[in-house]
């Protein structure tokens, strides 16, 4: 089920040879439950590294993360894997599909880690995706395009409360980027999930109805 998800006055530094370097300073923003976000900026501005803080997949260094009653600073490491595996869904750029299941296997393989598998919901999301057909096939007999809709459903099928995106569609051409985007964007919506995309383009975030950008690491 889907929470608030709230950040105030979120850091982030790594250390350099030459010192340590400033990634977030100061990022302050808040998620109603089931709300949908893009968050854009010129490379470096730190949105991939905000995103994997707030999947837990990165610490911080000052500030508060707050998921409905989490605080992710205090959640230990098993703690911070079960919130990945339980409440948050994360697509990659990288489709990072398992190539010894076919496209059926790999879509409900989250969905049964987290014991959370619907096979009504599942069967929704191959037809809605274009995947139905496809779903005996293996992720080398696909193309890039059908290959990141797979790990689309995949982070669906769990059913998770936050999908966190990381430029889902960088590596397709324009259009195939604008139908993905919107199944990805609309299927989440349907199903009261609240979802952040990263993103480079403004034509794809203008496709939500909320934006934020970022701008040297803080929200300009």
């Amino acid at each position: 089920m889907s929470a608030p998800l709230i950040l105030k006055h979120v850091r982030k530094s790594f250390s350099t040879q030459d010192g340590p370097i400033d990634v977030l300073e100061d990022v302050t923003f808040s998620l109603e439950a089931g709300e949908l976000l893009a968050i854009t900026g010129e490379s470096g501005s730190g949105k991939s590294t905000l995103l994997h803080i707030i999947g837990a997949l990165e610490t911080f260094d000052a500030g508060e993360i707050r998921y409905g009653d989490l605080e992710l600073s205090s959640l230990s490491d098993t703690e911070r894997a079960q919130f990945r595996r339980s409440m948050v869904g994360i697509i990659f750029q990288q489709y990072n599909l398992v190539p010894s299941l076919d496209v059926l296997a790999n879509v409900r393989l989250h969905a049964r880690l987290a014991d959370r598998e619907d096979g009504d919901w599942t069967r929704y999301l191959l037809d809605r995706l274009g995947l139905e057909t496809l779903a005996g096939r293996y992720p080398e007999q696909l193309s890039g395009g059908q290959q990141q809709r797979v790990a689309i459903a995949r982070t669906l099928a769990a059913k998770p409360g936050l999908i966190l995106a990381d430029e889902p569609t960088g590596n397709l051409d324009e259009r195939s980027s604008g139908t993905v985007f919107e199944l990805m964007s609309g299927l989440a919506e349907e199903a009261g999930i609240s979802l952040i995309v990263v993103t480079h383009s403004n034509e794809l975030a203008g496709r939500i109805s909320r934006n934020l950008h970022l701008h040297a690491g803080r929200v300009a």
